[in-house]
């Protein structure tokens, strides 16, 4: 067991407090931190004393992984942590399949495009299902809501150059109708865009002054936000199409390939398989592709995403539909314990209060330690009169 030292990434969107005021580090920062990576991606690697944790993996990955973990998923780690902090909206995307993946990266490394090109979609042959769990609430848009309500909105909404879209759906098949409404109003002119943009931007602030149901209110106020953020991006009225939820801390939504989302707000952490893939269809200044992204998505109403979980004497572990990854959350406080149960790898991050593992190994909010699959088991307990809060990744 060993201190992994997370790779920080700093795009646009991230917060200046959020994760400095969880690691205790200089609040505001000097630049946006948006994530945190614990993990073996070749893009930001982990290290361990300026070591990648990818090449500690190369060097021996049965040691490191495990024969059951190589066997399923080769010689390299199947899931990434990360601590994401969202100070801004994050773009409108969604993640492909393993076998859209597996095509997208074998043509897009065919049609010679560098991998760190700017225009590349797939940066590596892997799909990429995701969770997230809320320390901060956490405000986020995430699969299609079922046509009927948002017709509902929209008819509330009654904005002239939208209704003239919405006249061409059938509702009574609702993935035929969310499908052709998305790709019409995502492709439109960047003109009539715009246009439309700032028609719906005018309803909407008209209509939140008025009597609303809340989600209503919710949802046209996370639009004006949008607006605000990204003016004129077709990408805000798309965004009207999808579920928004509130996460209170603890709370966590579970996303699968070609579920469209856009986290808005807040502190969490994520797990994901092990994947920089991103189809984005608006709301940032990366490179988006909207043919590319309406090939990947499924456009099936997500009523909810919200995973289920197994309890535990110390803490929950979520249950999810894939073997990637597993993740568990547990509070520690007095004489109870976190023992690390797995015949594979795994990742301990710690959130909150200080935690001591097998070793007088000291855990901090922020910081993570390695456990690869040769290693004795550790057990994790709080400081002595303390509490702590700790995240356990495994296969």
């Amino acid at each position: 067991m060993e201190h992994l030292k997370g790779a920080l990434r700093t795009y646009t969107w991230g917060s200046r407090t959020l994760l400095a005021d969880l690691r205790g580090t200089a609040s505001p920062a000097s630049t946006p931190e948006a994530e945190l990576w614990f993990g073996a991606h070749p893009a930001a690697p982990s290290t361990i004393d300026g070591r990648g944790l990818d090449e500690l993996i190369a060097a021996d990955p049965r040691g490191a992984l495990g024969e059951r973990v190589v066997e399923k998923f080769g010689e390299q780690l199947p899931f990434l942590v990360k601590l994401l902090a969202a100070g801004a909206p994050l773009s409108l995307q969604a993640h492909p399949s393993k076998e859209q993946a597996l095509a997208g990266f074998q043509r897009e490394e065919d049609s010679g495009l560098d991998l760190h090109d700017p225009r590349r979609n797939y940066k590596d042959p892997n799909h990429k299902p995701e969770l997230i769990v809320a320390l901060t609430p956490f405000q986020a848009l995430a699969g299609f809501r079922p046509f009927s309500r948002t017709a509902e909105l929209l008819a509330v909404l009654d904005a002239p150059g939208l209704n003239r879209y919405t006249t061409m759906v059938d509702p009574e098949d609702e993935e035929a109708s969310l499908r052709a409404l998305f790709t019409t109003l995502i492709s439109l002119p960047r003109k009539a865009a715009v246009a439309l943009v700032e028609e719906v931007e005018q309803r909407a602030r008209e209509v939140v002054q008025g009597e609303l149901e809340e989600w209503m209110r919710e949802v046209l106020t996370m639009y004006l936000e949008l607006v605000e953020a990204y003016p004129g991006d077709i990408g805000a009225l798309a965004a009207l199409l999808l579920n928004y939820f509130n996460l209170q801390p603890g709370e966590a939504l579970y996303l699968d390939a070609g579920q469209l989302h856009a986290y808005q707000h807040g502190l969490g952490v994520e797990i994901m398989a092990n994947s920089d893939n991103v189809l984005r269809g608006g709301l940032t200044s990366k490179h988006v592709d909207v043919p590319e992204l309406v090939r990947v998505l499924k456009f099936h109403a997500l009523t909810s995403p919200r995973p289920e979980t197994s309890t535990s004497e110390t803490g929950e572990e979520f249950i999810l539909p894939i073997e990637d990854f597993r993740l568990g959350r547990h509070r520690l406080a007095g004489e109870a314990t976190l023992k690390v149960n797995t015949d594979g790898p795994a990742i301990v991050l710690c959130t909150d209060g200080e935690a001591i593992g097998s070793g007088q190994c000291v855990l901090r909010p922020g910081e993570a330690v390695w456990i690869p699959a040769s290693d004795p088991r550790p057990e994790f307990r709080a400081r002595e009169g303390g509490q702590a809060e700790l995240f356990y990744a495994s296969v």
